[in-house]
């Protein structure tokens, strides 16, 4: 999928999709729950009411700038926390580089969070050691949340992912802190949306008098803009990821703006009573 705003083009690169099995991530979304809201059918759910979600990187093109926003959860992998998520021998890299993107093309890689499945592909596995898989790029990462993941990696899930996925391309000098409300590129300003994590940012991106925004995590899924008060149970801070969903959603609703997920497509928010829905993209 591709999408143009002003002249900033943004291209998603799948690296998995699945329909159903998410209640781990959104207990309360069950199927009569999905089904109670139509707008989702077909394009975020099944008429069985599974929820569609996706994991995938976005590679936005600037005219001057090529950043990879978010990098899924990279091959040869070990302690996940879900077992699937080990070992993966996905073509992820050669779809990227099929889509006009290879690796020593990218000049930058925005992560809007630190999460497993946000920072996969940060690195690869060479002859045993883990390397930056974008050698040319500035690695950016949210000061806050580096520094709470630096001191608060116990669980041996979150260890094995700062250790393979974060710490090498620190140690390779390829990764600047920014503050969550940095502008990153002429068309690129930082939001924080903290909450789903300590310093978790969502993307504004402005170009030719058009607007789009990169959700990250600040929503799992549509589901939530019906139901924003729905925390992921990855959610370090409930209360607070339900304040900043709030926000977000209630500052791009009714707007022309293009909105497009860390798990989910493209659309417009659109205000529902007290809540919201979202429009996809035809």
């Amino acid at each position: 999928m591709q999408w143009t705003v002003g002249k900033v083009r943004i291209t998603q690169i799948l690296e998995s999709r699945m329909t159903g099995s998410t209640r781990f991530i959104l207990p309360q979304a069950g199927p009569d729950e999905v089904k109670a809201l139509p707008w989702l059918i077909p394009n975020f759910a099944n008429e069985e009411g599974r929820l569609k979600m996706s994991i995938h990187a976005l590679v936005v093109e600037t005219p001057t700038r090529r950043i990879v926003v978010d990098t899924c959860l990279g091959n040869d992998k070990e302690g996940r926390s879900v077992p699937t998520w080990n070992h993966l021998n996905t073509p992820f890299l050669r779809h990227l580089t099929e889509a006009g993107f290879a690796p020593d093309s990218i000049d930058t890689v925005l992560c809007t969070h630190l999460h497993v499945d946000h920072v996969g592909w940060n690195t690869r596995l060479v002859n045993g050691t883990w390397v930056p898989t974008f050698p040319n790029a500035r690695y950016l990462f949210g000061r806050d949340e580096y520094n709470y993941w630096k001191d608060h990696s116990e669980r041996p899930d979150h260890i094995a992912v700062f250790n393979d996925s974060i710490k090498p391309v620190v140690d390779a000098g390829l990764v600047d802190l920014v503050a969550s409300d940095d502008d990153v590129a002429d068309e690129i300003t930082l939001i924080p949306t903290p909450g789903h994590s300590p310093g978790h940012m969502s993307v504004h991106i402005k170009s030719g008098g058009k607007e789009a925004l990169l959700t990250g995590d600040a929503a799992h899924h549509p589901v939530q803009m019906a139901h924003p008060d729905w925390a992921s149970t990855a959610d370090s801070d409930p209360a607070q990821s339900t304040r900043s969903r709030r926000d977000l959603f209630a500052r791009f609703a009714d707007t022309s703006t293009l909105v497009i997920g860390g798990h989910y497509g493209a659309g417009h928010l659109k205000r529902d009573g007290d809540t919201w829905r979202f429009d996809a993209l035809p």
